[in-house]
């Protein structure tokens, strides 16, 4: 007695379900300059180490003596595998099978995902390559009804969003339920002139009257600059390695801390150009990815969302081996000022660090909130003071380094002051309410408009008051705990990394992340 007809069966039923859509829908998938979704698992994970979960599941059909006549596999490959050692979960869309809509896979492939990623404490990559999830018109032929819309598994992707890290590569057109996925992560990327994410497609902008192409409609420009994505790349390759190396930062689940790495540069480096990198003029901009990379460990900054909120710089870094969140005023866009996007992207990191245990390093040089109609309009006051609950809810350290300005309620958000403060100030630092310039005419309008020497007063008056800027007056009342020399700053924020770990605990936030 032996299986090996049942198991020449399986094997029979697993090659055609590696056919995918066929061979004129991969030729065509291949022809638009795409892998195919079983091509992007490969080159996504470990070699040899993707172990796929219901490879045969499909629609077939059987013959008058009940023999398989022909399979369709599902357009959803999923599965278990490492990506750089560490065990991960994988959903990709398989666009050949009815365009990767939706309505054509099977739920339970999405569900067991979901569900083995967070009750086994694994990070979830989803490859997003399809249309929404209501199925297209003609499938009412075949049951003619509508329905009240619900989408099934979507509380296991929000509980999920809590417990493990989750990345979503938009890997071509992403309509309805696969913009969805794309948005519900903490790190989404799009390839350029591949992928578009859109609520719905050009066919249905155009019955509202908006004739556009799928690029226009929901292209990079579009949605890496507002934030709908986190990063643009130019390749599918590019996205792989953006997807490992973002998860590289992170622990694999809320319930741990994240993996620290054996040191790789000197923890007592200190870095000769910091001392003159900030123009002594108060306005001349200096580009911060100079301070980041001077201070961290060389090489390890991975920025996030270069191409929106552009008021701050945002990624994760590691120093002397620990994974941290980074912050970092701009100031060649408002002078750092907080705009309506910036406290966006200031809400959604500090959730990121927060969830997954990363102290955040901030390098402050903030002119405050965005002032303006347009910023008004664009809603700066309510995003601003979400973004400072942000920080103030924020469960993990905050080592702020004061490199210029911090005026305002923007500009009082580098930490939150209630808890023990862990700050640095360098001697270029700029502080206040509000800032002097400008305000002094306004507080002396009466005086000014009086005297016979304008000039001179105003010239006696500004002096008088930047004296009073100079931050060593702060630091007399102890308002600035320390002043540093800027070549310093590398070895105490290794300080600093070293004493978090101690107070660091693994676990779930009583709150989670805001996608």
């Amino acid at each position: 007695m032996s299986w090996e007809k049942s198991i020449d069966e399986l094997r029979r039923r697993e090659r055609m379900a590696e056919k995918m859509g066929g061979e004129e829908p991969v030729s065509r998938q291949r022809g638009r300059g795409k892998l195919t979704v079983r091509e992007r698992v490969s080159f996504l994970v470990d070699p040899g180490s993707f172990h796929e979960i219901g490879k045969i599941a499909g629609v077939a059909t059987y013959d008058d003596d009940e023999q398989l006549e022909s399979f369709m596999a599902s357009n959803s490959v999923v599965g278990r595998a490492t990506l750089d050692g560490r065990p991960a979960v994988v959903l990709g869309d398989d666009f050949t099978v009815r365009g990767g809509a939706a309505d054509a896979s099977i739920r339970g492939k999405t569900v067991i995902a979901l569900k083995q990623a967070v009750e086994y404490r694994m990070p979830l990559v989803q490859l997003i390559d399809g249309t929404g999830g209501g199925g297209s018109i003609k499938m009412f032929l075949k049951d003619p009804r509508t329905y009240i819309p619900e989408t099934p598994s979507w509380e296991l992707i929000v509980d999920g969003m809590g417990e493990v890290p989750m990345v979503s590569l938009a890997l071509g057109p992403c309509a309805g339920l696969g913009a969805g996925r794309v948005g519900a992560s903490h790190y989404s990327v799009m390839v350029k002139e591949l992928s578009q994410v859109f609520v719905a497609g050009p066919p249905v902008a155009i019955a509202i009257g908006e004739d556009v192409s799928k690029e226009e409609l929901g292209g990079w420009e579009i949605q890496a600059k507002n934030g709908t994505v986190d990063d643009v790349v130019e390749t599918e390759a590019d996205a792989f390695r953006a997807a490992k190396r973002f998860l590289s930062y992170l622990p694999s689940s809320v319930h741990e801390l994240p993996p620290v790495t054996a040191p790789t540069d000197d923890p007592n480096r200190k870095e000769e150009s910091l001392i003159s990198l900030v123009p002594k003029d108060g306005k001349t901009p200096y580009k911060p990815q100079k301070i980041i990379e001077g201070t961290v460990d060389k090489g390890s900054f991975f920025e996030i969302g270069s191409q929106w909120g552009r008021g701050i710089v945002t990624g994760l870094a590691r120093i002397d081996g620990h994974p941290v969140g980074i912050m970092a005023g701009n100031p060649f866009f408002l002078d750092g000022a907080w705009t309506a996007d910036v406290c966006d992207k200031v809400t959604r990191h500090m959730d990121l660090c927060s969830t997954f245990h990363l102290p955040v390093v901030h390098f402050v040089d903030c002119a405050g909130f965005a002032v303006g109609v347009k910023h008004e309009t664009a809603g700066v006051t309510r995003k601003g003071v979400r973004a400072m609950a942000a920080v103030y809810q924020a469960t993990v350290p905050v080592c702020a380094v004061v490199i210029r300005k911090a005026f305002g309620l923007a500009g009082s958000a580098m930490m939150n002051p209630t808890k023990a403060k862990w700050r640095y100030c360098w001697p270029s630092g700029n502080w206040g309410s509000l800032p002097m310039a400008g305000g002094i005419e306004a507080a002396f309008r009466k005086e000014l408009a009086e005297t016979d020497d304008k000039e001179t007063l105003l010239k006696s008056l500004y002096k008088k008051f930047e004296a009073m800027e100079d931050p060593f007056r702060t630091a007399e009342a102890f308002f600035a705990e320390e002043i540093i020399d800027p070549r310093e700053t590398r070895p105490l924020l290794v300080d600093f990394v070293h004493h978090v770990r101690r107070r660091m605990e693994p676990g779930k936030t009583s709150f989670g992340p805001r996608p």
